[in-house]
């Protein structure tokens, strides 16, 4: 068993603080532009650098809008509808990563539609380093001794500031799924396949994955469990799969008739 000591601010100047956590993500932003960008020439998309940055920009305000406005009604609305003004209090934590999602596919709808690019082919591209990204970011949590899991008597279980007795770190947990799930996509993404598929592809592993690790996660202390032994987080997964599944087997089925005309 371990002791989590480490410091989560990596510097600190006057009240001026960089912070693990911080810095996670933004090399998670960096590494997702040019990751794109190596795809989007790659595949020769008619994309300029100018466009990719807008993309970047419009997607963190999709990321951030969604993921505020999913926590505010799934996970905490009797405190939000006493203290309104906290809902811009974004700073304090409470972001929701399927609010987040929703966020970033209406963004990148608007963003496709406006500069006539497929959403599809875009989609494909971007869950690659979304998951790298997504890995480090639950590293971030790690240093940053949150969204820890359950009470356990593994070897590997650490004791968290804070928090009573010794915990699952499902942190590692899901940056070892995010490191699986961006190791598939990797290796698939050269093969001939339907636009979508990628995208698709990316929805039912993270949400079939997410819903097992949240039996480790310790739920959020204002929700708790939700429907017997589950947690918000899973019940929301659950659509999440369903949606990825049937885009999955949609386009599949779509790309075996476009396969078979084409032999007749």
């Amino acid at each position: 068993m371990f002791l989590s000591q480490i410091n989560p601010i990596l510097l600190k100047l006057g009240p001026f603080e960089i912070r693990y956590y911080g810095l996670m993500y933004v090399l998670g932003l960096v590494i997702i532009y040019f990751f794109l960008r190596y795809l989007m020439e790659q595949r020769r998309m008619k994309i300029s650098k100018e466009e990719t940055a807008d993309f970047l920009f419009w997607g963190i305000i999709g990321v951030i809008a969604g993921a505020r406005i999913f926590y505010i009604l799934f996970y905490n609305l009797p405190y939000f509808i006493s203290n309104p003004l906290k809902v811009f209090a974004v700073w304090e934590g409470g972001l929701s990563w399927h609010g987040g999602l929703a966020g970033i596919l209406v963004a990148g709808f608007i963003f496709c539609r406006a500069k006539k690019i497929s959403f599809w082919e875009l989609a494909d591209i971007s869950v690659i380093p979304i998951s790298a990204c997504l890995m480090l970011g639950r590293i971030g949590n790690f240093l940053n001794d949150e969204l820890y899991g359950r009470i356990s008597s593994l070897p590997w279980a650490v004791k968290f500031p804070g928090a009573e007795g010794f915990r699952h770190p499902s942190q590692l947990y899901e940056s070892f799924k995010n490191l699986v799930i961006f190791s598939v996509l990797w290796n698939v993404k050269d093969k001939k396949r339907p636009k979508g598929m990628m995208f698709s592809l990316f929805l039912t592993m993270y949400s079939a994955f997410r819903f097992i690790i949240e039996f480790f996660r310790q739920p959020d202390a204002q929700v708790g469990f939700v429907l017997g032994p589950f947690s918000m987080g899973q019940l929301l997964n659950v659509p999440v799969f369903i949606f990825g599944l049937g885009l999955l087997i949609y386009f599949h089925n779509s790309y075996k008739q476009k396969k078979t005309k084409i032999k007749k």
